[in-house]
């Protein structure tokens, strides 16, 4: 059975499960959207849109798998934007898209998360986490001890989306990554992910070593 939300689109950034992430809200049906969720259950759809610059998206802008999060902190700004603090929840696939008076209803079919266990999961799960740690070091917008917090998760489906929060890489591949439903599969692609930007961080890190090196000289 379906479940209507408030839709939000996002323009440069996909929410996962388990994310609380402040967003600042600045288009009015957006602002709409959010009263009306305020107003009620204070649950809202969030789904990315497929042009960042796309001010008034339709059903063909947007990506089908997105989160239906709670809105935690909402603060009306003096410009007229909105900064809403949301935490992501359960995984939903838009089915309808439903233009109201000044904003958009989106009907969800709400996704069941699924479980992985065994001793390859475990042992996919303890590489995921030490070459996160390797990951954090390198990345400057990480805090040297998230590698830490992430090895007390101990469901696989947690610790994908936990990991896919955290990097930096493209929305399409952040996307794909929420989209995948199996967390044997998600984990694999956060590896597959964190090995190719960090062969990117390692040669960032020689580069800026040497230009350092160079302006001593």
């Amino acid at each position: 059975m379906n479940q209507t939300f408030p839709l939000l689109p996002l323009r440069d950034i996909v929410v996962f499960p388990g994310m609380v992430v402040p967003l600042f809200v600045g288009r009015d049906k957006s602002v709409a959207a959010l009263e009306v969720a305020m107003e009620g259950s204070k649950d809202i759809f969030l789904l990315a849109q497929l042009d960042p610059g796309c001010d008034d998206p339709s059903r063909e802008d947007l990506y089908d798998i997105g989160v239906v999060a709670r809105v935690l902190q909402l603060l009306k700004l003096p410009d007229g934007t909105v900064r809403v603090l949301v935490e992501g929840a359960d995984r939903a696939k838009l089915e309808s898209f439903e233009v109201r008076d000044d904003y958009v209803v989106a009907s969800v079919e709400m996704l069941e998360e699924r479980t992985a266990s065994g001793s390859q999961v475990t042992a996919t799960m303890r590489q995921v986490i030490e070459q996160f740690g390797e990951y954090a070091k390198l990345d400057k917008k990480l805090t040297d001890d998230a590698g830490q917090d992430l090895a007390e998760i101990d469901d696989a489906s947690l610790l994908a989306d936990a990991v896919g929060a955290n990097l930096n890489t493209k929305v399409s591949d952040k996307q794909a990554l929420l989209s995948e439903t199996d967390p044997m599969k998600r984990l694999e692609m956060v590896f597959s992910f964190m090995e190719a930007e960090l062969g990117v961080l390692q040669v960032e890190k020689k580069i800026r070593g040497r230009v350092k090196r160079q302006m001593e000289k």
